[in-house]
């Protein structure tokens, strides 16, 4: 969410910087409502302060004997009494409106985002890792891992398209990979968590999936939202609540089930895992001072990368353009794994640093310090980075098709076999 301020200071650039996002300018309806709302909340403060005084003078005037004046006094309170409730209520409908149209603005990208309207302009920063050699085709996923336990008919049969029903040594894998990233975020000093699934308007508000995202989410008839990731429980752990200097950084992880209806992704990615209506992730949250976020926001990446090096899967590092980052982003890296069934690079992680914001929406904020170390009385918006560490299907997938062998086996990487019971290799019909 956006501080008027900014726009009233500087509207063209606000604009702009809208454009670059691939939104429409919005500086003149918004300076338009704000002008009303602040004429109006004036006229009503005008209109209490003068109803005080007039209330305060009618006792003085009938003191003095002064009939006629406190007779007119009670008139004009009386009056006030009357029109200050509907101008109360009209500078409220144009505070909300005010509020409603900023709340549907992206967020603002940071200086260094680059231009662009879509993946295409997306720029690569690093590879890491040399995509693997085969002496055999390899496939993609869907086509080999049926006989490994990846069971798409009995799913769909129960829940229909895009659900996963995991079977023996498919589904074993599956809770070793989440073990393991769990393990490796927490030796990055992330603090494990078990938040809950379902929350509220409030708290999908927060993090920016409500209101301008609802149809991508699924809503429970008691009115709650089930958690499209970890990211809404995690950040909004901090929602309303004014913070110490000493609890920043706050580093947060968790393995939860996500859901989402992926809707407008028609015909994208239907075979296999790529794209689930319920997939599992670890998601990592920070909170953090404004002069922390930025290597906040390389560490966090740093943690996700590790994962993808310590299983030895190749990927890329990508910086996103303006045009093709999420909603409450104001920069992002996106982690690309080598798929060589699909013979491309495809996200397995988004890292975004969302400035303050988030935190104007939750209303989380923080005492920084002053000039003398003490906690100043003053306040200000705390910063939120989220990210991926990783989800758990996608490197399910990345596994399958980077450790497969020609007799439709797949070996499990060393760093795995803590977690796997002495499973080394998924065998077809196991």
């Amino acid at each position: 969410m956006h501080d008027i301020r900014l726009v009233r200071d500087d509207p063209e650039a606000f604009d702009a910087a809208l454009v670059k996002r691939g939104a429409e300018p919005a500086s003149a309806s918004l300076l338009a409502l704000d002008e009303d709302r602040r004429v109006l909340q004036t006229r009503a403060q005008e209109g209490q302060n003068r109803r005080n005084e007039a209330s305060k003078a009618i006792g003085k005037a009938m003191a003095q004997g002064d009939s006629d004046t406190a007779e007119a006094l009670k008139a004009e309170v009386a009056q006030l009494k009357d029109t200050l409730p509907a101008l109360e209520v009209e500078a409220k409908e144009k505070a909300d409106a005010l509020d409603a149209m900023l709340a549907a603005l992206p967020n603002l990208a940071a200086p260094d985002v680059p231009d662009g309207a879509d993946e295409n302009d997306n720029v690569e920063i690093a590879r890491w890792g040399t995509p693997r050699e085969f002496d055999f085709q390899p496939k993609e996923h869907a086509d080999f891992g049926p006989a490994l336990g990846l069971d798409f008919e009995t799913a769909a049969a129960i829940s229909g398209a895009r659900f996963t029903f995991m079977r023996g040594q498919m589904a074993r894998l599956n809770r070793a990979l989440g073990a393991f990233m769990l393990d490796m975020q927490g030796a990055a000093d992330f603090t494990e968590c078990n938040p809950p699934l379902l929350v509220r308007d409030e708290a999908a508000f927060g993090t920016g999936q409500l209101p301008k995202f609802e149809e991508d989410l699924f809503r429970t008839t008691d009115g709650r939202w089930l958690i499209p990731t970890a990211e809404v429980s995690l950040t909004n752990a901090v929602n309303g609540q004014i913070l110490s200097h000493d609890q920043l950084p706050m580093k947060l992880t968790a393995l939860t089930p996500c859901f989402r209806s992926e809707a407008g992704s028609a015909g994208r990615d239907t075979r296999g895992l790529i794209r689930q209506h319920q997939f599992e992730k670890v998601e990592l949250v920070a909170i953090t001072a404004p002069d922390q976020s930025e290597q906040m926001h390389e560490d966090m990446t740093r943690a996700a990368e590790a994962v993808l090096e310590a299983l030895e899967l190749p990927y890329r590092k990508m910086l996103l353009c303006a045009g093709d980052m999420g909603f409450s982003a104001r920069k992002t890296y996106d982690l690309e794994v080598w798929l060589p069934g699909q013979n491309a690079y495809r996200e397995i992680s988004s890292i975004s640093n969302c400035g303050d914001f988030q935190a104007r929406r939750m209303r989380a904020r923080f005492k920084p310090l002053d000039e003398n170390g003490k906690p100043s009385k003053k306040t200000e918006f705390v910063h939120t980075l989220n990210g991926s560490g990783l989800a758990v299907g996608r490197t399910l997938v990345a596994l399958l098709e980077n450790y497969q062998q020609a007799d439709g086996s797949v070996t499990i990487p060393a760093a795995l076999h803590p977690y796997t019971g002495g499973l080394t290799k998924l065998e077809p019909g196991a």
